[in-house]
């Protein structure tokens, strides 16, 4: 699948639900099950390329300073944390991941940043894309074993990054995550 076609479905479920697609913290949040309605109108094979896209769109974010930043915004965060925190920023559309991916600062713009930073409601993190997935799949084709061997088959030759890419530094390094993150700190840290 594109990569373009694989994010224009991302967006068209996002414009389903207007303004509530940027915050995943509400009990009633639409965009996961506009996902899953968008994902149903694609053939199984379609929907196999999709789930292997998301993996290599996920993997273009295992980076240390993406990661720093969600431990700052999200007051810590472990492996499973920045799975779900990049699945998240997934579903915030393509424009927000891609400036996120290239400078983590640029989290510091969104509102649901900043609403987390004064300790209201708002939340990126979405645990999991891969459920709505297997959960699109299994409504147009009745199972899931062969979306399984498929993204098996796809991903086996597939060069996937072993750790985190890019620069780390201790992220309870306040002076450090200043220096690195100067936006997010202002909005965390001051």
């Amino acid at each position: 699948m594109k990569i373009d076609t694989w994010w224009g479905l991302i967006e068209r479920a996002r414009a389903t639900v207007g303004d509530r697609a940027d915050d995943r913290n509400p009990k009633d949040d639409p965009l996961p099950q506009a996902l899953v309605e968008v994902l149903t109108t694609l053939t199984p094979a379609d929907l196999a390329e999709f789930a292997v896209e998301h993996i290599v769109v996920r993997d273009s974010a295992y980076r240390y300073p993406l990661w720093n930043a969600a431990y700052l915004i999200e007051g810590g965060c472990g492996d499973d944390g920045f799975s779900d925190f990049r699945d998240g920023l997934i579903l915030l559309g393509r424009d927000t991941f891609t400036r996120a991916v290239a400078d983590p600062d640029t989290l510091a713009e969104l509102p649901v940043v900043a609403c987390m930073a004064r300790d209201e409601s708002g939340w990126i993190g979405y645990e999991s894309l891969s459920y709505l997935i297997r959960d699109s799949y299994r409504r147009t084709s009745g199972e899931t074993d062969s979306l399984d061997v498929a993204i098996e088959r796809a991903i086996h030759d597939m060069a996937r990054p072993r750790q985190p890419l890019g620069d780390n530094w201790d992220a309870e390094d306040d002076r450090e995550t200043q220096r690195r993150l100067p936006r997010l700190a202002a909005l965390f840290l001051d």
